[in-house]
């Protein structure tokens, strides 16, 4: 009888347990449309996680802006209404400003380096502060290194930037950045296609990617490759969800979004060459080599602003600073 109660019990749990996990549905928020770089990030996630899961776990994914703006998806990520999203770090620095200092202009020299420091100690402190805010931080993916597009004439140097209306995200660095540089930031949600065409706006800075997917070539006629700042994205979990799962599970969600994130970096990088040969073939006029001498300078006093006054954030830049050297 006894040991029949102690196989009974046995099973009762191997069972609580596996409804437990069958009931886990993860909703996931991106602002972006299929094909995007978050969502190749959240599809692969998706893919890796119901496979190892056996399919306990589900993930439906909502994109192009569904759930609001970046901004409100973090809210609703922190509320856990929504449990994890893929959001530029843009956004960020409005819940944590310790993300700030990632977004500095020209801070890394290459994608080696990005990972480097973003996969290590410096990055894994970033993720952590994250829970302050409600944010289980999990790891880092990425749009790419940003690059300035118009539709009035070619820019070389900081000088050609006067007067550009320039679409930034609700980031207060992004617009600090573009107000040293002598343009017009205006803040904006995603998208912006129609702004653009309607000149709303007279450009926009980001990876190649985006030029290539959202046909910013159709309407803007020049680039510039300024590189000014390393475009991250966080993939996130909502930290009153994430607290209410096993470790198992944690682990296995935590491992397959790392995969998922270095996935997708190596899929963005190695496309970017062909993006910019089809940009060109598009009939953008492209300066490859823009005087990033005069960018820096332009921008070389960000580093004294309030942005990064509070003692932990002066830190952590001048660590990132040291790190990237």
């Amino acid at each position: 009888m006894k040991k029949f109660l102690v196989f009974a019990a046995a099973m009762a749990f191997i069972l609580s347990s596996s409804l437990a996990m069958a009931a886990i549905k993860i909703k996931l928020g991106v602002v972006t449309k299929p094909g995007s770089a978050q969502n190749i990030v959240a599809e692969k996630f998706k893919e890796l996680v119901e496979k190892r899961s056996n399919g306990n776990i589900m993930v439906k994914i909502y994109h192009s802006a569904s759930l609001g703006n970046e901004t409100e998806i973090l809210q609703q990520v922190q509320m856990n209404s929504v449990q994890m999203a893929v959001i530029t770090g843009g956004p960020f620095d409005t819940f944590d400003p310790l993300t700030r200092v990632i977004n500095y202009p020209f801070l890394f020299k290459d994608n080696q380096q990005a990972d480097q420091v973003l996969d290590g100690p410096l990055g894994a402190q970033i993720l952590k502060s994250l829970e302050k805010s409600g944010f289980k931080g999990l790891c880092f993916s990425e749009n790419g290194f940003r690059n300035l597009t118009n539709n009035k004439h070619p820019v070389k140097s900081p000088k050609d930037l006067k007067g550009l209306k320039i679409r930034v995200m609700a980031s207060t660095l992004h617009k600090a950045i573009w107000q040293a540089l002598g343009a017009n930031p205006t803040p904006m949600p995603w998208p912006i296609y129609t702004e653009l065409e309607q000149g709303v706006i007279d450009g926009q800075e980001n990876p190649l990617w985006v030029m290539e997917v959202y046909k910013f070539y159709e309407i803007q006629k020049y680039m510039t490759l300024t590189r000014h700042v390393y475009s991250y994205h966080i993939d996130v979990a909502s930290l009153k969800w994430w607290q209410g799962l096993d470790s198992k599970t944690q682990e296995m969600i935590q491992q397959a979004m790392k995969e998922a994130a270095v996935f997708q970096r190596q899929d963005n990088r190695s496309k970017d060459a062909a993006r910019l040969k089809f940009l060109k073939e598009k009939g953008m006029q492209v300066e490859e080599h823009p005087d990033l001498a005069a960018f820096r300078a332009k921008v070389a006093g960000l580093k004294d602003m309030d942005l990064y006054s509070a003692p932990e954030v002066k830190a952590m830049l001048l660590k990132m600073l040291a790190a990237t050297r």
